[in-house]
């Protein structure tokens, strides 16, 4: 898929997320304290009390039908405190009458570091407790477990505990997990190399620890859980697949093998794409924090609801329903709400199914705070509750559980027969059963598959189980069975099981209408295909239709895989364009010494996009290509009507390129050629900076100084590319020079003339009086991007003692942002007079309580006590303690809801200029991507949030926005968000229009941020009706 393909796909999946995503008709339930809404039909109850589980997170039933229920501490400490000083539990539940309500418990275990998930499997629990999954077993029956073994060491605990979900039982007798957190992770695999990888993935291995795979990569923050259709295809829930923006962040994903989705960012380098783009999403959930994920497996619900998705989305307030509906080789959603509640403490985060067909919803009350600012002041009094979700009526089979079968020694013809059995837990059962019964069991299923496909898809998911060739063989001869459906079975099970010997026969469906099985058949030979499976993917390939995204990854996975190379090289120039694009990119990522750089050229003028963009995408990996790129990109660049999206092309493609000299001169040539137009100039100096080449070649140094001499309406973009660019040493004078022609051009607007000298490499050095002059009256000014520029000069300027003393009465009025680069430009100073008039003006700014004592600590480190004591005094005044928080934001909300606020107003105040919201944040698809995108965030959040929020940013940090501190070995200090990091280097945005690179060799320390780089003290920017007006705008993005 390429970046234009995704946005149409975008664009349709708001269309239908729109359409549908509703709720049914429903009635209203009032139960413990909530309102909930529930489809008409159903009924919902409370199944525990908090004297059994306070703070239930995820549960899982064992044969004999106790829960099994990991139970919160309410602990937010941070993890490695809880690591060492572990204080959560599992508790063991019992219905002793059978009346589906709880009545019994037992401590199963306790001391446990924080649970994300538990599997009941063959006779023990298994739990995901960071950095590692442990088994519980209990061997004498008296419900409380007396081993603890560590079955998986993930080596990994990162600030948030999402480094590990699961385990979860796979219908293929596979043990699968999920790995977040982007900390390194190293699997061994026998008779390959480790896989070592940061990104996040589906994990599978046989029980015994053995095996282990990826199923699947991502570059989202927190995968979360897995759950499997009749025909095993995986879904999982997760936090940001994407960066927010639109509305969209969290969601569904339909995790095919092999697939690499998002996020996009560094993590994802190395790992093998069958697309230039991530690929797209199952569902899109908005800003949901989606968590637990089941299957319905009754029969006895009404057929609209059978084989359904079920998700807990945490931060939304409700379960949402998802029928599967395919579509070519994957699926689309439609998506409804299934249980909603109006209390802003109902924290979804599990869902599960009993044995007799209804559904356990598990709430798990207000205490989690850990990297989730939904609610910023934990409550871990506000307990949680596990509920049941079932049809009226709803007819419940006799002995549900099986228990009054004999399980003590049953024979394989016995438990084949209960393969077939109504009640899904005795066939779950009986197939886990057949891990024991060998050569036996595979006999006892070959006479039960002949039955019907649902016996013959019972069958082949019982021989998975089975570590046997005859097993295997059983599985192959269903290969070609006559119902799709069974035949999507046993492609998964060959596939899991690295089946070899069914080559042929996986190969041979390749031919099949169903294109649900052609893309499991091109999965499978993607994990056990040779040479020979070529040309039947090629031939299938080519009547694939380009929009059935899943089974053109699938055909292009396994070309990479096992595809034979001179078969691939001699189709690629005259096969049809799917066909083309998927040998593009498997061609690329195996042999890309081998591609004929001719045929890669001419489909860059492709007439199909998503072969375009595959062209542009492996282009992009060859600089040594330029010479022969040369004429075709100056062409394009000097077309007049280029489009967005296409100069946006361009600029990636071309900035990959850039390394080749030949691609260098053409740039430099065109920037100072004054016959082609501006917007030319203007897109040849972005490509400049998005190659981020260090230093920055010579003739492009030699350009840009030519383009500054040019008039003052044409320098703009010159400008900004000399503040990205890194300059050489060497050449540093040349640019200075310049820009101070450029400053001290008296035609210049003032705005301008403050740009250029704020863009000087490495500071402006001494300021002359006259433009000092222009820097102070501006930075006192009304007009919004001169006293920007003004502000920024003088936070890097090189001031005498004099102009120092003068910059300080500016405080008096500077917004948060504006005060925090004022006062830093006194940074360093050992003058105690000048830092204690600092201080004083300080203090006397509006903005005052935006500082950070640790700020002005570092600022005046080399001045005396009577300074350092001044900064503890001042201290003490901006640290207001919990209780002083609280109470401000209590009267401050009073406050609000007696002023009201006013949404149209409230608009007007986010677009301030002054209060710069939009220079971070984005509504819609306006605005900045430094902080959180706000289109949704009134679902998420209650006035309550919001106001403390603004009121106290370093309270609590949204995921994926947590602030990091660099030290470097020559002890620099960067606090900011980490916009991006390689093996070389990590970029930090520290301000909303700074950032700071940071060479992994300069590094001493890295550690979590404690202060968030939105200020503090933007509410003393604005008056009580304003500050209501926003926050009623806020809450009214929905």
């Amino acid at each position: 898929m390429t970046m234009s393909w995704s946005l149409r796909v975008a664009g349709m999946l708001l269309a239908t997320v729109l359409l549908l995503v509703r709720t049914t008709s429903a009635e209203e339930v009032v139960l413990n304290g909530h309102r909930f809404s529930i489809p008409d039909g159903f009924s919902i109850e409370q199944v525990t009390t908090t004297d059994l589980v306070e703070r239930p997170i995820t549960a899982d039933f064992d044969e004999q039908g106790h829960l099994y229920v990991a139970d919160s501490s309410g602990s937010n400490e941070p993890v490695q405190q809880q690591l060492k000083d572990p204080t959560h539990r599992i508790i063991r539940l019992s219905d002793s009458d059978g009346d589906g309500r709880y009545d019994r418990k037992t401590l199963f275990a306790d001391r446990v570091m924080f649970p994300e998930g538990t599997m009941w499997f063959d006779g023990s629990l298994y739990v995901s407790a960071p950095p590692s999954i442990w088994k519980f077993t209990d061997r004498d029956g008296d419900g409380v477990a007396e081993e603890r073994t560590e079955w998986f060491q993930g080596k990994t605990l990162t600030g948030c505990a999402n480094d590990l979900h699961g385990p979860y039982l796979g219908p293929d007798g596979w043990i699968y997990w999920c790995k977040g957190a982007f900390a390194e992770q190293t699997y061994d695999r026998p008779g390959k190399p480790p896989l070592v990888t940061k990104a996040s993935h589906i994990l599978r291995c046989r029980p015994d620890g053995s095996k282990i795979e990826s199923v699947m990569t991502g570059g989202m923050d927190n995968p979360v859980d897995v759950a499997f259709l009749p025909t095993g295809e995986r879904f999982l829930t997760t936090t940001f697949f994407q960066m927010p923006a639109g509305g969209f962040r969290d969601g569904l994903i339909h995790a095919v093998y092999g697939g690499l989705f998002g996020k996009v960012h560094g993590v994802l380098d190395g790992h093998p794409r069958t697309y230039p783009d991530v690929l797209p999403v199952f569902d899109h959930l908005g800003p949901a924090a989606p968590c637990g994920l089941h299957r319905l497996e009754s029969a006895a619900w009404d057929e609209p609801y059978r084989n359904n998705l079920f998700a807990a989305c945490f931060n939304l307030k409700k379960v949402t329903r998802h029928k599967v509906v395919e579509a070519g080789g994957s699926f689309r959603s439609e998506t409804s709400d299934f249980v909603v509640s109006d209390n802003i403490d109902f924290h979804p985060t599990d869902v599960l199914e009993d044995a007799d067909g209804s559904l356990l919803i598990v709430d798990t009350g207000g205490w989690y705070k850990l990297c989730c600012p939904t609610s910023q002041l934990s409550k871990p009094d506000v307990l949680g509750a596990i509920y049941r979700v079932r049809p009226k009526g709803l007819a419940v089979p006799a002995d549900p559980r099986g228990l009054q079968l004999d399980w003590n020694a049953p024979s394989p013809v016995e438990l084949a027969k209960r393969l077939t059995d109504s009640r899904s837990a005795v066939r779950l059962r009986a197939r886990q059963a057949f891990r024991t019964t060998g050569d036996a069991g595979t006999a006892a299923l070959a006479s039960l598959a002949s039955q019907s496909s649902a016996a013959a898809g019972e069958a082949v998911w019982a021989a998975s189980w089975i570590e046997q060739p005859s097993a295997r063989a059983f599985v192959r001869g269903h290969l070609h069975h006559a119902d799709p459906s069974v035949q999507r079975i046993a492609l998964h099970v060959a596939g899991a099981w690295k089946d070899t010997e069914a080559r042929a026969d996986i190969a041979g469906l390749l031919k099949s209408p169903s294109p649900a099985v052609r893309r499991a058949a091109a999965e499978t030979l993607a994990q056990c295909g040779d040479g020979n499976s070529t040309e039947p993917l090629l031939t299938s390939l080519a009547s694939v239709v380009a929009e059935d995204w899943g089974t053109v990854h699938a055909h292009t996975l396994a070309l990479m895989e096992c595809g034979d190379l001179p078969q691939m090289l001699a189709a690629l120039p005259t096969a049809a364009p799917t066909v083309q694009q998927s040998l593009l990119m498997a061609i690329e990522q195996r042999a890309p010494e081998q591609l004929p750089v001719d045929v890669v050229v001419t489909l860059l003028s492709a007439g199909d996009t998503s072969l375009r963009d595959a062209a542009r995408w492996v282009v992009a990996r060859h600089a040594e290509w330029g010479p022969q790129l040369v004429a075709r990109y100056s062409a394009q660049l000097r077309h007049r009507d280029l489009s967005d999206a296409d100069a946006a092309n361009l600029v990636r493609d071309m900035a990959a390129l850039c390394p080749s000299t030949s691609i260098q001169k053409l740039l430099a040539d065109l920037l100072i050629d004054t016959t082609v137009e501006s917007k030319t100039h203007d897109l040849v100096l972005r490509i400049m900076v998005a190659a981020g080449l260090k230093p920055a070649p010579t003739p492009w140094i030699d350009a840009v100084v030519t383009a500054l001499g040019r008039g003052p309406d044409r320098i703009g973009p010159s400008l900004e590319a000399v503040r990205s660019l890194t300059i050489p040493k060497d050449q540093i004078g040349r640019v200075a020079g310049a820009l101070r022609t450029v400053a001290a051009n008296s035609a210049a607007t003032p705005p301008l003339r403050l740009e250029a000298l704020a863009s000087i490499p490495g500071g402006s050095g001494p300021v002359a009086a006259d433009l000092f002059e222009l820097t102070v009256s501006s930075a006192a000014g009304d007009d919004a991007s001169a006293r920007s520029w003004a502000v920024r000069l003088l936070g890097a300027a090189a001031l005498n003692p004099e102009q120092k003393q003068k910059a300080i009465p500016l405080f008096q009025e500077a917004t948060p942002l504006e005060l925090d680069r004022l006062v830093g430009l006194y940074g360093g100073t050992t003058d105690d007079a000048l830092a204690l008039a600092v201080l004083k003006g300080a203090e006397a700014a509006e903005s005052f309580r935006s500082l950070r004592g640790d700020a002005l600590r570092a600022t005046f480190a080399k001045c005396g006590p009577t300074v350092v004591a001044e900064i503890d005094r001042l201290t003490e005044k901006l640290n207001a303690d919990y209780a002083v928080q609280k109470a401000r934001l209590e009267t401050t909300l009073a406050s609000l809801t007696q002023a009201g606020g006013d949404v149209r107003r409230g608009q007007l105040v986010f677009t301030n200029q002054k209060l710069a919201c939009t220079g971070c944040h984005a509504i819609g698809y306006r605005g900045g991507k430094i902080g959180p995108d706000l289109t949704r965030i009134g679902q998420v959040r209650t006035e309550r949030d919001l106001l403390e929020a603004i009121l106290f940013p370093s309270a609590s940090f949204v995921r994926s926005y947590e602030p990091m501190l660099i030290v470097t070995v020559d002890g620099l200090t960067h606090s900011g968000l980490v916009k991006s990091e390689t093996p070389e280097e990590i970029v930090l945005t520290v301000k909303p229009d700074q950032e700071v690179r940071v060479s992994r060799s300069q590094i001493e320390e890295i550690r979590p941020g404690t202060v968030s780089i939105m200020p503090a003290g933007l509410d003393q920017q604005l008056s009580q009706q304003e500050l209501a007006d926003l926050v009623a705008f806020l809450k009214a993005c929905r």
